[in-house]
């Protein structure tokens, strides 16, 4: 497991060099940049040369990124042109809000996943199969920010059992864990419909397809119960394209996140970079590029991990 393990994150390299490399060019090729932000409207080529100048964005290309590549590797993502405050202090504040919102979705969206498609797939082609297909459809086919404002609409303005927006109460004196769970609900939630969907759909098929294998068969001949049959020996085969997905989805939650955080006004990475990219702050896109990168690369390895865990048949050299 170590040897493979070992293996898997020198791999990772060229995937991790490559997020770096695409994501600095992109950025710098977009029209615009800091310089135009940081001056507004008294906008003039001196001006922006000046600016681009104290920045260092004068500089080629290729002597930027080996500067910016050179602290990340020494743990500096550097300084934000907008707040002047270091990168890693900002992503820092930021990121645990974030991994809050997407573990709890993950979470939730899995074991609502796992139980209702596993109803779906014993009862498939039935009343029920065809009335959850249809409802999950719904919401998976739904834009995000359009699912989003219906949810603010909904629960927050028209019956007003949770709050539109922010992460604590700004009224109140002190913000107990009760308010911060409250403001948490609909963006999670969100999150949650936009994604249970299509776990769903992957966990009915695969649990059809468990069903109908020989182990199963010869279970039921032995006299097992159906709940027996169906927990133990069908659902265990059924999870594994779950959690294959589990790691290939981390990359789709944080940029749903960013949608939802913009919305709901959530203090997370989403919102940081969506500030930042309307100010085009280099470093805060770069950082919160790198960190999601590696947070990706780690989520895949973790499913990996997962999959030899959930099926004895895999092993690891």
């Amino acid at each position: 497991m170590v040897r493979f393990i070992i293996r898997r994150l020198l791999e990772a390299i060229p995937s991790f060099l490559g997020i770096c490399v695409f994501t600095f060019l992109l950025l710098h090729l977009v029209p615009g940049g800091p310089a135009e932000v940081a001056i507004g409207p008294h906008y003039s080529p001196a001006r922006v040369a000046a600016v681009n100048r104290a920045l260092g964005l004068n500089k080629p290309l290729y002597t930027q990124f080996g500067i910016w590549f050179w602290n990340l590797l020494h743990g500096n993502l550097g300084v934000s042109y907008s707040s002047n405050q270091p990168v890693l202090r900002m992503i820092g504040q930021a990121l645990p809000h974030t991994l809050e919102l997407v573990v709890a979705a993950i979470i939730v969206s899995h074991v609502l996943a796992i139980v209702i498609g596993t109803v779906q797939g014993y009862y498939a082609n039935t009343w029920f199969d065809h009335a959850v297909t249809a409802v999950s459809f719904f919401f998976w086919s739904m834009p995000l920010f359009w699912l989003a404002i219906l949810v603010v609409l909904i629960f927050s303005i028209n019956l007003g059992w949770f709050p539109s927006g922010g992460i604590t109460n700004v009224t109140a004196s002190h913000s107990g864990f009760g308010s911060y769970v409250a403001h948490t609900v609909l963006p999670a939630g969100t999150l949650v419909l936009a994604t249970v969907a299509s776990w769903m759909r992957y966990m009915r098929s695969s649990m059809v397809d468990a069903l109908v294998q020989d182990y199963v068969r010869t279970a039921r001949s032995k006299g097992l119960s159906e709940l027996r049959v169906v927990f133990k020996h069908a659902l265990r085969n059924s999870l594994l394209p779950l959690i294959t997905l589990l790691g290939l989805s981390i990359p789709s939650l944080f940029g749903g996140a960013l949608v939802i955080e913009e919305i709901f006004n959530y203090p997370g990475m989403g919102l940081l970079f969506w500030t930042s990219a309307f100010n085009r702050d280099y470093p805060v896109l770069l950082g919160i590029t790198v960190i999601v990168g590696v947070l990706t690369i780690v989520g895949n390895l973790l499913a990996d991990i997962l999959y030899g865990l959930v099926d004895p048949r895999i092993q690891y050299r």
